[in-house]
């Protein structure tokens, strides 16, 4: 993990994760696995990325995912994000028409989704890293240990907070959220992954979006502007 610095908000709750001997063996694989010349997404030096463009202390909001997108090109360390210019991801597309069917948004023509995390949005996947073209190909190596810590640290924190867990990977950290805060602190929503395998399934119709800015503004915390126009 020496490749990937640890944004100064987060390293409380991060170095003695990162100490521990499962980090630096996850650490010592992905090198291995880059110098036997296997493509990694996303690169190095973006692999913690949420973390830095949302500090700990102006998280209002986590979206939690699986793991990054497998193509070339699209992850950039935000989940469910991808750079200006990248085509946008079926479960973007189907995230997007979720948005405009809750909030009346209409869909962007880009996925990026940089405008959310400075607004305190953390989108974190579960597993950080994913062989090309192979997804969930990096679950279990290591990365639970510290995207724990990191939804561990928010959870711990006094300012109510909204968790949205999509998919079954995400939907693990529930009980661990709801264990560190109370019901009072925190609302945690949970519905299927947004992908077209399982959108149908009870992601389509969730209204994640306005439930979390119904939360937000009753504690408080104001609102987040899910436009990205």
């Amino acid at each position: 993990m020496a490749s990937e610095a640890i944004p100064e908000s987060w390293r409380d709750a991060l170095e003695p994760v990162l100490a521990q001997p499962e980090a630096r063996k996850l650490g010592g694989w992905l090198r291995a696995q880059e110098d036997a010349g296997k493509v990694i997404y996303p690169p190095r030096g973006t692999r913690l990325a949420a973390l830095a463009m949302t500090p700990l202390d102006a998280v209002r909001v986590v979206i939690l995912g699986q793991d990054p997108y497998h193509g070339p090109n699209q992850a950039h360390g935000l989940a469910f994000s991808v750079q200006d210019g990248v085509k946008v991801p079926p479960s973007l597309v189907n995230i997007f028409k979720e948005l405009e069917s809750d909030c009346g948004i209409a869909r962007p023509a880009h996925g990026n989704l940089s405008k959310w995390a400075q607004q305190g949005l953390l989108l974190l996947n579960n597993t950080l890293t994913v062989a090309a073209g192979q997804a969930g190909s990096h679950a279990g190596r290591g990365w639970d240990a510290i995207t724990d810590a990191a939804v561990a640290a928010v959870a711990e924190r006094g300012d109510p907070t909204v968790f949205i867990l999509w998919g079954s990977h995400a939907k693990k950290k529930a009980g661990r959220v709801r264990a560190l805060g109370t019901s009072q602190h925190h609302l945690v929503l949970t519905s299927p992954h947004p992908s077209p395998l399982s959108a149908h399934n009870g992601f389509f119709g969730s209204r994640p979006f306005s439930q979390a800015n119904a939360f937000l503004e009753s504690h408080g915390r104001g609102v987040i502007d899910w436009s990205l126009g």
